[in-house]
């Protein structure tokens, strides 16, 4: 009897463990994509991940002068021209010193006027014999010494007035302002900083920039077609323009978060220009690129070739 009670309670404790093992389980639900995935239009394609950016590239303004910012001339997204003043540096302290130089100008402007009329004399009086050759000498390397110093001192005033339009950041060429981090009374850094103080660019057009696996860049051809689909909408699809390829193979940077994605891949970056669609499309933004492709290597081989015949003749 002992032999069969020992046995049956061990199994009992066995099912009842289960049981709440399974009752306490998390229930998992079966959930559907919110969109279905974009589907290539091409009997052979390469799929790569494009990024939307300004067609004069990402633009990241800085300052040439470290300082409080006084005064900000502009908001996100605002178009602008090449010249127009974006924001300004803090320069008070550059137009006292600038006063002074002028100051200082007016004083050795004032020492010149008195050594020229002083040799002007000297000359007269040396042609009447009055004094010496060298008495005359000595007052014209005066005079010279003079107009060394004037010149110093108009240049000084020259370089703080370029010091002073420095304090002033306007845009290198037409774009639109993509992202704003610098605000008044802020102070703004020199140099380059985690994050640019301003980001610019020419958005018309657009381009986007693929990365396309670099063991599959062999079967893109010089001038290939492509399609870009908005990521959460495959069905806002615009055609693209080829630009150009960057000749250069660098690690990717680009990353898609997926799971089985490797961080240690080199891509060929390909260069697109957007066309409008009737749909928006923003600087920043991920779009699924499927570019037309072939699987033929003598094709590959052609590519290769006028590849490298554009890179030699744009360095030429």
């Amino acid at each position: 009897m002992k032999n069969i009670v020992l046995p049956s309670i061990a199994v009992g404790a066995l099912v009842f463990a289960g049981a709440t093992l399974v009752q306490h389980l998390p229930q998992r639900e079966l959930t559907e994509a919110p969109a279905p995935p974009p589907e290539s239009t091409f009997s052979e394609h390469v799929a790569g991940v494009g990024l939307v950016e300004a067609s004069t590239e990402n633009v990241a303004i800085g300052t040439h002068i470290a300082g409080i910012v006084a005064r900000v001339c502009v908001s996100t997204g605002q178009k602008v021209s090449a010249g127009d003043e974006l924001f300004e540096i803090d320069s008070r302290h550059l137009h006292a010193h600038l006063e002074l130089q002028r100051a200082a100008l007016a004083v050795v402007e004032a020492e010149l006027a008195d050594l020229q009329n002083q040799l002007s004399r000297s000359e007269r009086l040396a042609r009447e014999k009055v004094i010496s050759s060298d008495e005359l000498d000595r007052h014209r390397f005066a005079t010279r010494i003079a107009e060394a110093r004037v010149a110093e001192a108009a240049a000084a005033i020259k370089m703080s007035e370029t010091e002073i339009a420095r304090s002033r950041v306007t845009a290198p060429v037409d774009g639109e302002i993509l992202k704003l981090n610098v605000r008044v009374g802020e102070f703004a850094a020199a140099g380059i900083t985690p994050e640019p103080l301003l980001l610019f660019g020419g958005v018309e057009p657009m381009h986007l920039r693929v990365d396309v696996d670099e063991q599959e860049a062999w079967r893109i051809e010089l001038g290939a077609k492509a399609v870009a689909a908005v990521r959460g909408n495959p069905s806002q699809q615009t055609p693209l323009e080829f630009v150009r390829f960057e000749p250069y193979v660098t690690p990717k940077r680009s990353l898609t978060g997926a799971s089985d994605e490797r961080v240690d891949t080199r891509v060929l970056q390909v260069i697109y220009r957007v066309k409008p669609n009737g749909f928006p499309i923003y600087v920043g933004q991920q779009m699924d690129v499927f570019i037309e492709a072939s699987a033929k290597p003598e094709i590959a081989a052609k590519h290769s070739r006028d590849t490298q015949r554009v890179v030699r003749n744009d360095s030429d």
